[in-house]
């Protein structure tokens, strides 16, 4: 059971457990083991602090090489090229284009402008909603992309009709788009009963009635898939921003070299991505997104699935790097200098690289920011900012446009909020018949894409793992999780800080330090004859779960053996999160901010945690009373800790005469397949499908030694109906 299980069902299982085993520790027993640094860092946070100091290494890294090595033309373009490459890889590529069958389904007639109502494939059964506002004056006309923000509502949000709004009221098509997971497009429907709010926040309405999750929750679901099969979600939402062009370029009355992409927030995001990665766009204005990833690490941390790409500050691309990818190609930051989720010092530095980067191609006057006095949005003041941006490199004309002729010399939050009002509901711009494209006849998710592609990815997979000898695979395996060598004499790195005794058992209280720094705690269950045979015991919420009198460990204690409990980085002790919000309601896991560092900086939990699995190793195999020689050494794992432990198996199958793992996981492609799942971003690893599957690893443990019990893992599929 993962340890961050819903909390009224853990506690009616602790209830009844405790019913029918009635095990309690003894009052006078502590077993805690690890207490604050000399620095006052507290367990729970010394992971935390070690993933921020490698981040920040990784950061200075790229800053000391943006310093020194941009010296030539021919360095940038070079700069440009690998962070393009390397880009392009970790969101998985791109599909073939294939038709886009699109279809005008309806058309309203605005004051000075007009929308048609789209629909059409960005891949085969996969379709994109959108509304594309057109001036009433006459065509062809340049257009601009605007991908909607973190709205439940989509395209039907107010300011991102008003933005369109003004851009077509000044000669500019606008396409205004839903990305998936928002507005028409969510990809977690129950028909099975409406709902008027989230489950995952519910004193916030859906948009529609068979909607369950909160977009944020939609993209970091689809992200988990998304990473094994070596994608992100950002792949489908660029691909998605691609066809768009694609449509938009197969209309007469749209001028196709002349197009331009702005959007907000999550939009900012989409813009940023889009403006990097497609030459096609001439002109870009990412807004209320661009910042330094090093505030953002500060602040409030990494944001939901698309925003992290893997390994991306480990490589040394920063979010200044979006804007310098497309260089020298016209870009307006857009930020608000209030903006209390992307702070803005982080955007000026971020203008500052990009700035300096133009200048050295010879073009500082292509780069620019607007920055009002105004909080996090797509406020009046950027859409006038935006309007004027675009007329003037897509039209060829400097104008001042203003979407009103005066503002308050002082507005509020309260009194700029007034200005985002839409002229139209969400009804009137739908453009399926029942308001989801995915209860459309043939519909596809993207989990069943993603499953598609796990599938695809199996053939190959399995004939480069079969073409390997065993040492050939364990060197796959440390590479896929990035793991390395734990040093055996890791073991003089152990103090005792404790000792207690339990009858006629001793109970150990040590503490490893990690080359890291990193300290893991552990307890010692010495019988007073040891037999010698241990037990590697290591339980996915802490140490001491199974360790009450009459409990797991203590049976094995009786047989004479040496048990020792012991915890891996982010479980029990040195679990992180306790001072924070917890993201996702539950689904993603008190510790999900840390796992998504960790997976900017190219690092695992599975890959670190198997080198702690190591580590315990070479500890028990070196402790033991005077006199006493181990035989034989087993291994027992549960829930989160049986990811690693299997790994630690499969790279080293002859430390242990047997390995028993519970409430594991059956594999990872079941998690690409599920359309739900709880707390398993800390089991992913990043394009692991490429290379194996948890099943390829139990024949290099040895089965006749394995001993798996029930699979773990809370895996569902969504009731929908088409």
């Amino acid at each position: 059971m993962s340890r961050r299980f819903p909390a009224f069902l853990a506690r009616l299982v602790l209830s009844v457990f405790c019913t029918l085993v009635p095990l309690t520790l003894t009052a006078a027993e502590d077993l805690t083991v690890l207490t604050k640094s000399a620095e006052g860092v507290a367990p729970g946070k010394q992971l935390e602090l070690w993933l921020r100091q490698e981040f920040y290494q990784a950061v200075d890294r790229r800053s000391t090489a943006f310093e020194t090595m941009l010296k030539s033309e021919a360095a940038c373009r070079q700069w440009q090229a690998d962070r393009r490459k390397f880009f392009l890889e970790q969101i998985g590529g791109l599909p073939p284009r294939t038709p886009l069958n699109a279809a005008i389904v309806g058309r309203l007639q605005g004051q000075g402008y007009k929308v048609e109502k789209i629909i059409f494939e960005s891949r085969p059964g996969f379709h994109v909603t959108g509304n594309l506002y057109l001036p009433d004056s006459p065509p062809p006309w340049p257009a601009v992309l605007v991908p909607c923000g973190h709205s439940h509502d989509g395209k039907s949000v107010g300011q991102y009709q008003r933005a369109s709004i003004l851009l077509a009221k000044h000669g500019m098509a606008a396409m205004c788009y839903d990305p998936i997971g928002q507005g028409e497009r969510y990809q977690m429907l129950d028909v099975s009963q409406p709902r008027s709010v989230f489950d995952d926040a519910k004193h916030v309405p859906t948009p529609h009635p068979n909607v369950r999750y909160m977009c944020t929750t939609e993209h970091t679901m689809i992200g988990l898939g998304s990473a094994l099969v070596g994608g992100n979600t950002a792949g489908f939402r660029v691909w998605d921003g691609m066809r768009v062009i694609d449509y938009l370029q197969s209309r007469p009355d749209i001028m196709a070299d002349k197009i331009g992409c702005t959007g907000n927030s999550g939009g900012g995001t989409e813009t940023a991505y889009l403006m990097a990665l497609d030459e096609r766009i001439v002109a870009a204005a990412p807004g209320c997104y661009l910042t330094t990833f090093r505030r953002l690490i500060d602040g409030k941390g990494p944001q939901d699935g698309e925003q992290n790409i893997a390994g991306q500050i480990a490589f040394g691309m920063d979010e200044a790097d979006y804007c310098i990818m497309r260089a020298p190609q016209p870009t307006l930051i857009c930020a608000g200098t209030r903006d209390a989720t992307f702070d803005f010092r982080g955007t000026w530095e971020v203008f500052l690289d990009a700035k300096r980067f133009y200048s050295r191609l010879g073009r500082p006057d292509a780069i620019d920011l607007a920055a009002p006095d105004a909080p996090h949005g797509f406020t009046i003041q950027l859409r006038e900012a935006v309007a004027s941006f675009m007329h003037r490199w897509l039209l060829g004309k400097d104008k001042v446009i203003r979407e009103v002729e005066k503002l308050p010399d002082a507005m509020t939050d309260d009194e700029l909020r007034q200005f985002n009002q839409g002229d139209w509901t969400a009804e009137q711009l739908q453009c399926t018949p029942r308001g989801q494209v995915l209860m459309l006849e043939g519909e596809r998710s993207v989990f069943e894409i993603n499953g598609e592609i796990a599938t695809q990815l199996k053939t190959p997979r399995t004939a480069t793992w079969q073409s390997l000898d065993l040492a050939g695979k364990r060197q796959l395996i440390r590479s896929t999780i990035n793991a390395q060598p734990v040093d055996p004499q890791v073991g003089a790195n152990v103090a005792t800080v404790g000792k207690l005794a339990r009858g006629e058992t001793t109970i150990h209280k040590l503490a490893l330090t990690l080359p890291s720094g990193v300290k893991l705690p552990a307890l010692a269950f010495v019988p007073a004859k040891p037999s010698g045979v241990a037990t590697l015991y290591l339980h996915g919420e802490n140490m001491s779960a199974d360790a009450a009198p009459g409990g797991p460990i203590e049976a094995l204690v009786q047989q004479g053996q040496i048990v020792l409990s012991a915890e891996l980085r982010g479980i029990g002790e040195t679990e992180t999160g306790h001072d924070k919000v917890e993201f996702g309601r539950g689904r993603f896991g008190r510790d999900n901010l840390e796992i998504f560092v960790a997976y900017l900086i190219g690092k695992s939990f599975v890959g670190m945690r198997t080198e702690d699995v190591q580590a315990w190793t070479h500890v028990l195999q070196s402790f033991a009373p005077t006199g006493t020689r181990l035989t034989e050494l087993h291994l027992v794992a549960h829930g989160e800790a049986a990811i690693p432990a299997l790994h630690a198996a499969a790279l080293d199958g002859d430390a242990y005469r047997s390995v028993a793992l519970h409430g594991m996981l059956p594999s990872w492609e079941a998690i690409v397949r599920a359309t739900e799942t709880y707390d398993q971003w800390v089991n992913v690893v990043h394009g692991a499908l490429k290379h194996y599957d948890l099943p390829d690893l139990l024949p290099l443990v040895g089965e006749q030694k394995l001993k798996l019990g029930p699979a773990g893992g809370v895996l569902e599929a969504s009731p929908v109906a088409r």
